[in-house]
C-alpha cells in the first residue's frame, strides 16, 4: 500500500511485544499520533499494564483508551452466533472470528471520537484476522486509511522483533517461561498455534492446554448442571439468573472442572492455506449441545432442518470476516425469527470431557407424548401412514411402470455390488 500522509492512527494495542513494537514503528514511519485502544473481552489477562506501557512510548494520557467488552461481546456478538448453532467445518466454534468484528467496530468509533484518519492492526499477512479487522473496518468507514505493519515492515522473525525492541529502548517482559505457541484468548475461548503444532501430526504436549483439565484427570463422579432459556438465549444456571457474561464465564468453569472442549483441528484459511490449530472452548461447547436440546422441542421440522441448512453458510462468513455484510445480517434476521419460541430448560451432565443432555422441556414445546408413544392412543390412526407412503411413492411407481428397463439395470448394479 502507498503510504499515505496519516495524521492520528488508532492501533489495536495489547500492550505485548508484537503491537509494542507497531506504535513505535507507526511513529516513526507515519510520523503520526498515535492512539492505543485495549480491548478486555475476557481473555484473563490484566489490561490495564498496557496503559502504563503506552504511556512510557510517549502516547498521551487522553488517547488511551482501555474498555471492558465482556457483556457486549457475549450479548451482541457470541450468543447471536449461537442462536445459529454456528461451526466452521464441523469443529471449530468461532472463537477468535468472533470477537475481531467488535474490535474493527471500537477501533472506528474511536478514530471519530478522536478524529483520528487512520486505523492499524498486528495480525499477519498470512492470516484470518487481517480480512476480519480490515473488512470490518471498510464496512463501517469505507474512508478510513488502513496500516497492516505486517504487510511492509521486513520483521518478520522474532529475532528482528527484539532487535528492534533493543534499539528503539522498548521493554519487554522477559519473565517466566516463554509460551511457544501463538495464542488468542477471549471469554469464549483461547487457541493455540505455530512451533511445534505446524506439524499435523505432532501430538501437542498435555501442559499447552490452559483452560480445561485433561478429561482423564477430570472428576470421576458426574455433575449435573440445568440452562435457562429465553428467545435462543440462556438467561440463568440452575435457576439463578445471570448476565450474558456472568453466564459464559461460569460455563467455562464447568467445563475446566470436566475436561470439556477440547479440539485440535486443521482448517482452511480464507486466504488459501491449511493451518493446523488447537482450542478450548468449554463453556460454548456446553452452550451448543444445551441450544441444539432446546431447540429439538421448540422449532418446527421444517424451520429446523431449513435452519441447519443455512448455519454452514453463516458460519463461514464469520470465518471469513463478514460480520458485518448485509448476507450476515439477512440470515441473522431469519435465524432470530426462529427463536421467538425457544424458551425452556435444558437439563446436562457433564463427565470426563463429554455433555450429555439428559432432560429438556418447555411450556411452548412442540413435543407431544399422546401422539409419539408406543402404547395405544386416541390421536393417531396408524392406518392413515399408508396414504402418506403410497403419496410419496408415487413418482416411483409412475417411473417403475413407465421405465422398467431403468429399475431393472438398478437392481442389476445392486446385485454386482
Amino acid at each position: 500500500m502507498a503510504k499515505r500522509n496519516i495524521k492520528k492512527a488508532v492501533l489495536a494495542y495489547s500492550g505485548g511485544l508484537d503491537t509494542s513494537i507497531i506504535l513505535k514503528w507507526l511513529q516513526d514511519e507515519y510520523q503520526c499520533e498515535v492512539v492505543t485502544f485495549t480491548a478486555d473481552l475476557g481473555q484473563g489477562e490484566e489490561v490495564e499494564p498496557a496503559r502504563k506501557k503506552a504511556i512510557s512510548l510517549g502516547i498521551k494520557e487522553e488517547n488511551i483508551f482501555i474498555l471492558d467488552l465482556r457483556e457486549e461481546f457475549v450479548k451482541d456478538f457470541v450468543f447471536p452466533m449461537f442462536r445459529a448453532n454456528a461451526i466452521y467445518e464441523g469443529e471449530y466454534l468461532l472463537g477468535t472470528s468472533i470477537a475481531r468484528p467488535l474490535i474493527a467496530k471500537k477501533q472506528i468509533e474511536i478514530a471519530k471520537q478522536t478524529g483520528a484518519d487512520a486505523v492499524s492492526h498486528g495480525a499477519t499477512g498470512k492470516g484470518n484476522d487481517q480480512i476480519r479487522f480490515e473488512l470490518g473496518y471498510l464496512s463501517l468507514d469505507p474512508d478510513i486509511a488502513v496500516i497492516a505493519p505486517w504487510r511492509e515492515w521486513d520483521l518478520n522473525s522474532r529475532e528482528k522483533l527484539l532487535a528492534y525492541a533493543e534499539q528503539h529502548n522498548i521493554q519487554i517482559d522477559r519473565k517466566g517461561k516463554k509460551s511457544p505457541y501463538s495464542m488468542d484468548a477471549n471469554l469464549l475461548h483461547i487457541s493455540y498455534e505455530g512451533q511445534i503444532l505446524e506439524d499435523p501430526n505432532a501430538e501437542p504436549e498435555e501442559d499447552m492446554w490452559l483452560w480445561t483439565t485433561a478429561p482423564e484427570n477430570a472428576p470421576d463422579t458426574a455433575e449435573y448442571i440445568s440452562i435457562s432459556y429465553k428467545k435462543g438465549d440462556p438467561v440463568a444456571i440452575n435457576g439463578k439468573e445471570m448476565t450474558p457474561a456472568t453466564i459464559l464465564k461460569t460455563l467455562n468453569e464447568y467445563g475446566n472442572k470436566h475436561g470439556i472442549g477440547r479440539v485440535d483441528i486443521v482448517e482452511n484459511r480464507y486466504v488459501g492455506m491449511k493451518a493446523r490449530g488447537c482450542y478450548e472452548t468449554p463453556g460454548g461447547t456446553i452452550m451448543l449441545k444445551a441450544h441444539r436440546a432446546i431447540e429439538s422441542i421448540t422449532l418446527d421440522r421444517e424451520e429446523a432442518h431449513l435452519k441447519d441448512e443455512m448455519m454452514p453458510k453463516y458460519a463461514s462468513l464469520i470465518y471469513n470476516g463478514y460480520w458485518w455484510s448485509p448476507e450476515r445480517k439477512m440470515l441473522q434476521a431469519a435465524i432470530d425469527a426462529t427463536q421467538e419460541n425457544v424458551d425452556g430448560e435444558v437439563k446436562l451432565k457433564l463427565y470426563k470431557g463429554n455433555v450429555t443432555v439428559v432432560g429438556r422441556k418447555s411450556d411452548r414445546s412442540l413435543y407431544s407424548e399422546a401422539h409419539s408413544t408406543f402404547e395405544e392412543d386416541e390421536v393417531y390412526n396408524q392406518a392413515d401412514a399408508e396414504g402418506f407412503i403410497r403419496l410419496n411413492a408415487l413418482r416411483f411407481i409412475i417411473e417403475g411402470k413407465k421405465q422398467p428397463e431403468r429399475i431393472s439395470s438398478l437392481v442389476e448394479k445392486t446385485k454386482k455390488s
